[in-house]
């Protein structure tokens, strides 16, 4: 552990018995004491990147944190510039984003290309949609643009689809040799159906409306959702053919499917689309609200959140920032979870030896002495999210985006370079022989090591 880090940790513990610094006070109706706010808390976020010092990584954030996680930070950053307008960290986002693009630019990096997710990948690719509906600065002609990498993202998630169990869809992890790949899950399909309805929506190109429509019928079939009471599952092995459903509940699920189906409906004005993303909101206050306040109830009330599921109520408070504007019916009982749910965020925002470091539990009328990047990514989407309305909706090809795509980025073998990846058996047959080859030679090179 670095002498830093253990510097700030103690001065973190220490702080817990002083007088803290009373708690930030926000009004969730004024521009100002949001700014103020928000100034802080993004400033407490960035302290956990160390990307631009010596011994980091670019696009990286400190440890404990992994590589999906700072896909997710980054989107929020990106929030923070739009909403707010402030554009302090515009430069650091832009590199941060390019710079973990990898060889192929699809967000398989070559230092994560052995231990990614499905899930991991696509947090990068909503991130870069972001960017693009939202026309932050584009990269220049030699680069990747931001369209064209959430186009990759998607087509070479849709390439791993996997009709071998289950009926169909993703596995947890892309690679074999992983724990987690007899997984299926929630989050990976969802984040793929999320991606593919704001692409749908942007580009207008129905094959990813095609793809909307099979992967959220997938989730339906495999009892992983439900619409009786709108829960959503985290997900199952497919030894038992998907029968033995983990039924945790985590936000950030929701988050996904809620947004994916409000990019639907706006794009489509298809009532099914409003009956869910309705649905879906109507079931949130259910299980992820209490008194109006956002908790995270597989984990929070047992306290034993992990640093990945410290940060998922930032997906959910994003995400409804969003379903609030395109699905304008549900605006009135979103924006009373994010006003009740930010004053009470802000509250938690008076620890650490800063005095503004945000805490877990929103119910502690203070700081609860749990702090790290999710806490601050969480405190900080929830507040930016009171702006969402007095800012331009996520822009399309033909409102003023600006990002340019591929409908084929991501796969050499697609030949149609207008629609999105089209699959077929020769495909996943070469994606089996990359995965031995990668396989072998990790192997041959732990036998080379011993040797």
């Amino acid at each position: 552990m670095k002498f830093s880090n253990i510097i700030a940790s103690c001065l973190l513990t220490i702080s817990s018995y002083l007088t803290l610094t009373s708690s930030l006070e926000l009004d969730p109706n004024d521009r100002e004491s949001i700014a103020n706010a928000t100034a802080l808390i993004s400033t407490g976020l960035m302290d956990y990147y160390w990307g631009t010092q010596s011994g980091g990584t670019i696009g990286m954030f400190t440890n404990p944190y992994y590589w999906w996680e700072a896909g997710g930070a980054w989107g929020s950053m990106l929030g923070y510039w739009y909403l707010l307008e402030n554009d302090t960290y515009n430069d650091i986002i832009m590199q941060a984003l390019l710079y973990q693009v990898g060889e192929d630019w699809d967000y398989i990096p070559l230092n994560q290309s052995t231990t990614e997710g499905n899930d991991d990948q696509v947090f990068w690719g909503i991130a870069v949609m972001d960017a693009a509906e939202r026309n932050f600065t584009n990269p220049s002609e030699k680069e990747p643009q931001w369209l064209y990498l959430a186009q990759a993202v998607f087509n070479t998630m849709a390439w791993r689809w996997d009709d071998s169990s289950c009926g169909g869809g993703l596995r947890w992890q892309i690679f074999k040799w992983n724990s987690g790949y007899d997984y299926k899950n929630t989050v990976s399909n969802a984040g793929l159906f999320h991606l593919g309805a704001r692409l749908y929506r942007y580009t207008e190109n129905q094959t990813y409306y095609d793809w909307c429509e099979r992967t959220y019928n997938w989730l339906l079939d495999v009892d992983f959702i439900e619409e009786k009471f709108y829960y959503i599952y985290d997900g199952a092995n497919v030894e038992n053919n998907c029968t033995n459903i983990t039924r945790l509940q985590w936000s950030y699920n929701a988050g996904l499917l809620i947004s994916g189906c409000a990019y639907l409906y706006n794009a489509t004005e298809d009532q099914v689309w409003l009956d869910r993303t309705e649905g879906y909101v109507n079931g949130l206050e259910k299980v992820f609200f209490n008194n109006s306040i956002m908790f995270e109830v597989a984990c929070q009330g047992v306290d034993n959140c992990n640093n990945d599921q410290r940060s998922f109520k930032a997906y959910l408070s994003r995400f409804i920032g969003l379903t609030s504007i395109l699905a304008p019916t549900t605006y009135d009982s979103l924006r009373t979870y994010l006003e009740a749910s930010a004053v009470a965020a802000a509250k938690s925002c008076s620890g650490g030896y800063d005095g503004h470091t945000c805490g877990m539990n929103w119910f502690v009328d203070g700081w609860d002495g749990k702090y790290g990047l999710g806490e601050q990514m969480s405190a900080l989407e929830v507040m930016q999210n009171l702006l969402i309305s007095e800012r331009p909706g996520p822009l399309t090809a033909k409102t003023g985006g600006t990002s340019v795509g591929n409908g084929s980025a991501g796969h050499s073998l697609t030949t149609d370079s207008s629609a999105p990846l089209s699959l077929d058996k020769g495909d996943s047959a070469g994606a089996a022989i990359i995965t031995a080859v990668v396989g072998i030679s990790i192997i041959c090179c732990g036998i080379w090591l011993v040797i």
